[in-house]
């Protein structure tokens, strides 16, 4: 398994869908791009803020169920590709794993501050080489959290998908 990091969301323009990206933490610092839906996209934004809701969304009620139980996330894995299908697990205290949507157990590992992994297999098919358009590459990179006009502009644009953004023009 690899450390990665979530280093942001992002939509492609050409499939007007919005995906998360990850990148490796040493090494040759590959990136992944897993496509995700705009319901997602937003729990993810909101997990990455660390924003607390008044009442718990799915993400804080999950992880307050394990607690309940006695359980805790130790870390995610991404684990396999499969038929064009990322598959994540939540592994639990003492090694339980649970099976999980990538978008779902990344939003539960940043709630929880675990490590986030993805197999090695999984970064040899899918990495991708992503080109920085606008300055250089220390602004994808950069500890500090997006200003607050970047994250309105960003839950702004999800706001405005709706299902028909995601039909093939072509067919």
């Amino acid at each position: 398994m690899v450390q990665v990091r979530v280093q942001g969301l992002a939509v492609v323009a050409q499939e007007s869908a919005p995906v998360v990206l990850l990148r490796e933490e040493t090494g040759s610092r590959r990136w992944l791009a897993i496509t995700i839906g705009a319901p997602e996209a937003q729990e993810l934004a909101a997990a990455q803020e660390h924003v607390v809701s008044a009442r718990p969304g799915t993400v804080e009620l999950i992880i307050e169920v394990l607690a309940a139980l006695g359980q805790h996330v130790e870390r995610v894995e991404i684990t396999q590709l499969l038929d064009s299908i990322f598959h994540a697990d939540l592994v639990l205290s003492g090694g339980v794993r649970i099976s999980a949507r990538p978008s779902d157990a990344i939003a539960i590992g940043l709630r929880t501050r675990v490590p986030l992994e993805v197999a090695e297999a999984v970064l040899d098919e899918a990495a991708v080489d992503v080109t920085v358009a606008v300055g250089d590459e220390s602004a994808l990179v950069a500890e500090e959290p997006p200003d607050e006009d970047e994250i309105r502009r960003f839950r702004d644009l999800l706001d405005d998908v709706s299902p028909e953004d995601f039909r093939d023009p072509d067919a």
